[in-house]
């Protein structure tokens, strides 16, 4: 899931090598890939993790654990490297590319694990003691870890997507509830600019945002099982058609094509808008609004139903281990610190992130955080995206389509050609 979660291409071609970050050679060089350590705390080495999360609001529960991690295991040095969420999936395909440059674990959005791992760049992990108790993994996290039968990563957290909205600008505009279909969005979000002067509605023009709309109506953007490509369906149209509309009807402020994600976020912890999409990775932030110093003012329902359904998408994070480490043993000893119940219950009470592993769900601690429960039952029944290796390709055509879509230089149904086209172009073989 992003921060404004990544909208890159995959690049064919790439050159250049990013500097300075692990993998090379030094003391505590691993052995064999399927070993286990007699004793985990006598392995040495330093090793390099690439993390993806917000630097000031998320970052400093995961640099505690990393500090939890060397106190127990004190011959491993981390050494902890924040890169932009949008950067880091080219970034390491351009460094693993180059046998230079990449770390020795990388925070992976599940859409890139099995591209990464198609292309030789992940270490195979069945079998080490990177994976522990694989059956408290919940499926639908453990899944998007898998590529050709075999385990490349470790699921971290993961997410979804819901409506997040300002319940004292709701309730001036005459709304108690948060709205539960797209026409209900519109006229909620109509009745807060009228009656309040704030907009109602802010949207993030990013493509993971865009696919709450797209599952609303009964649409996707493949067919994996028939290879089938269906992004330019009947539905879709429809729901393109709902997205343009709550922008030229007023309902929704008209979005910057650039920093729409940073605006839209901004606007809301200002009181300057009322509702955004969003997910638990955003809390956090949001909680640092002056809207949100008083956090019951801050509301979360599932995101609108479309004529089928409410369909929020499949996010979240993995923990994958470069192929090209000097130092295997100690990252799969980073990697099974990082996923244990308990790194995952401080993650989830402190900064709202969603458990990967079903026992978590029990922790008091967990229980005790509401907004872990509200996006509980929204995470369980959202609707899942294709693992497959040309997943990390599907968001860059479909940002520009939304980029056009809402300028208003194209027509729902000439974006969706467009980027019907362009997917035509990665799976050439599919009908």
């Amino acid at each position: 899931m992003r921060r404004a979660f990544s909208a890159a291409t995959i690049v064919a071609a790439l050159a250049l090598a990013v500097s300075a970050c692990g993998g090379g050679e030094g003391e505590g060089t691993a052995a064999p890939a399927q070993s286990a350590a007699a004793d985990p705390s006598a392995i040495a080495g330093e090793i390099t993790w690439w993390d993806t999360v917000r630097p000031d609001s998320e970052g400093p529960t995961f640099q505690a654990l990393i500090k939890e991690f060397e106190a127990k295991y004190p011959k491993i040095k981390v050494k902890y490297v924040n890169v932009p969420s949008d950067q880091a999936q080219n970034q390491f395909q351009t460094a693993a590319q180059a046998g230079t440059g990449a770390p020795d674990v990388i925070r992976s959005e599940v859409a890139w694990t099995s591209q990464f791992a198609s292309l030789g760049y992940l270490q195979p992990l069945d079998g080490t003691r990177a994976i522990d108790a694989a059956s408290d993994f919940l499926p639908g996290p453990l899944s998007s870890t898998k590529y050709d039968g075999k385990s490349y990563a470790v699921p971290q957290v993961t997410d979804t997507l819901a409506l997040i909205y300002n319940k004292r600008l709701l309730k001036e505009a005459g709304h108690e509830k948060a709205p539960t279909t797209v026409e209900e969005l519109k006229q909620a979000a109509l009745d807060v600019k009228k009656k309040t002067g704030a907009n109602g509605l802010s949207l993030n023009v990013d493509a993971y945002f865009l696919l709450p709309f797209m599952y609303g109506e009964g649409g996707d953007l493949l067919d994996v099982a028939t290879k089938k490509i269906t992004v330019n369906s009947p539905a879709n149209v429809k729901a393109m058609a709902s997205v343009a509309d709550l922008v030229t009807s007023g309902a929704a402020a008209k979005p910057a094509i650039q920093d729409s994600y940073a605006n839209a976020m901004t606007a809301l912890k200002d009181g300057k808008t009322a509702m955004i999409y969003n997910g638990p990775w955003a809390l956090s932030e949001i909680y640092q609004g002056k809207e949100f110093k008083d956090k019951e003012n801050l509301g979360i329902a599932p995101v609108p139903a479309g004529s089928v359904k409410a369909g929020a998408p499949t996010g979240g994070w993995n923990l994958a281990i470069y192929a090209g480490s000097k130092h295997l043993n100690a990252t799969y000893e980073f990697v099974r610190f990082m996923s244990t119940a308990e790194a995952q219950a401080k993650v989830a009470k402190e900064i709202s992130l969603l458990p990967t592993r079903a026992s978590v769900y029990d922790n008091p601690d967990v229980q005790g955080n509401k907004d872990v429960a509200v996006f509980k039952p929204i995470m369980d029944t959202a609707t899942a995206r294709p693992w497959i290796p040309e997943g990390g390709q599907l968001f860059q055509p479909l940002l520009e389509g939304y980029q056009a879509l809402v300028n208003g230089s194209a027509t729902p149904q000439a974006m969706l050609g467009k980027v019907d086209e362009q997917y035509r172009g990665i799976f050439k073989d599919w009908s």
